[in-house]
């Protein structure tokens, strides 16, 4: 897991495929904080912590990982909103956060882990507020990356929407994202899985920029997507980008949510012991530093 995540750490500023994906979320992004003020945003299983620049330009961000090492990497980089905790167990009051997010982590999570972080996303997201999640789709896309991100399942657009659904959100937009790159990419995926996945360790090559030329046309493509993504639902895609609402209700904010410009929670700045599952797998809480679907 260290070696998987210093290399994204090299990787997400400059691989296509980190660009496109901030290419894909941003409008969802601008869509879920429209007409709110100073709002606030959670990243569960933030990694390195990457993500957290583009949600600041939204408002206030925060976010947590249970690795110390991405926490590390994070910190190093200034990134200082970030905390210690298991998706299992969101270590914020309920009802606080205007915008809650999971990039490329529900994958990686056994099933009752799977139904526990989707609650505890519900849990604190306030009454009208919004969730952004990002999972890798398809199963006939498996292939070397899945060995590094340690893939539990893949998801259809069905499948995401009927577990966000089943938690009490709303579906606002599902869609499968990355398109463009599906033909090479099963065609490729099916050679994988023909000659048998690589090791964890020899699958970091996953992440590796590809050279200049090629990392800018591949980016250049899912920039295209991402304008037409905007008006319509792809059908197929590698990824799968779902934004939901969670209903509203009287009044905005809770008793126990703080004012703005304070922590959330002083604990969430503290490491946070791990519940009994997360000892017994703890790679079901960490998060797959958001690899390439």
């Amino acid at each position: 897991m260290e070696r998987l995540l210093r290399a994204t750490a090299r990787a997400e500023a400059q691989h296509f495929w980190f660009r496109g994906f901030r290419y894909f979320v941003t409008p969802l992004l601008r869509q879920a904080t429209a007409g709110v003020a100073r709002p606030r945003l959670l990243d569960c299983g933030c990694g390195t912590g990457n993500n957290l620049e583009l949600l600041s330009t939204f408002g206030r961000a925060y976010g947590f990982d249970l690795a110390a090492v991405g926490l590390e990497l994070g910190r190093a980089a200034g990134r200082t909103r970030v905390a210690r905790a298991t998706v299992a167990a969101i270590p914020f009051p309920g009802n606080t956060f205007d915008v809650v997010t999971s990039f490329d982590v529900l994958y990686s999570l056994e099933e009752p882990i799977e139904l526990a972080a989707i609650g505890e996303m519900y849990r604190v997201t306030r009454p009208g507020g919004h969730i952004l999640i990002n999972v890798a789709a398809m199963e006939s896309l498996r292939g070397d990356h899945s060995a590094l991100s340690r893939e539990v399942r893949r998801y259809s657009r069905r499948s995401l929407a009927r577990l966000v659904e089943h938690t009490g959100f709303s579906i606002v937009r599902i869609t499968y994202t990355n398109a463009i790159l599906f033909l090479p990419m099963a065609i490729s995926r099916r050679i994988q899985r023909w000659r048998g996945l690589a090791a964890e360790e020899d699958a970091v090559r996953e992440i590796t920029v590809p050279s200049p030329p090629v990392n800018l046309v591949l980016a250049a493509a899912l920039r295209l997507e991402s304008l037409w993504v905007r008006l319509l639902d792809n059908p197929f895609g590698s990824s799968v980008l779902c934004l939901a609402r969670k209903p509203a209700s009287p009044g905005t904010r809770t008793a126990s949510a703080p004012a703005f410009g304070d922590p959330p929670n002083a604990t969430a700045f503290r490491p946070v012991r791990t519940t009994r599952c997360s000892r017994s797998r703890p790679r079901s809480h960490l998060c797959p530093a958001h690899q390439p679907g």
